[in-house]
């Protein structure tokens, strides 16, 4: 499992400890991801999907997932959240038909 943002697209970064003697060794700095369940109105389903914390707060703050999705160019979207947003806009427009 990547560890990236299955929403804003955050991953590893890389850095430097530095000790108090100014020795420097190479570190991770990992995101802080969370496994969240975010409740699809348009699907009908619990969807399952691995966000940072920034993440989950900006979803929550565009009124949950299927508004956040369908309100974002793909281009600004993880590949993720694209495979996620397409099955949304299949299921609505079958609803409307």
């Amino acid at each position: 499992m990547a560890r990236r943002c299955g929403i804003t697209g955050k991953g590893v970064l890389t850095g430097n400890n530095v000790s108090h003697a100014n020795n420097k060794t190479r570190r991770r700095f990992l995101p802080n991801l969370q496994e969240t369940s975010f409740w699809s109105d348009v699907l009908g389903t619990q969807i399952k999907i691995r966000l940072s914390t920034n993440g989950i707060r900006t979803v929550e703050h565009n009124g949950g997932l299927d508004s956040f999705l369908l309100g974002t160019p793909d281009r600004k979207l993880a590949d993720e959240a694209r495979v996620l947003k397409r099955r949304i806009e299949r299921a609505q427009a079958k609803k409307a038909a």
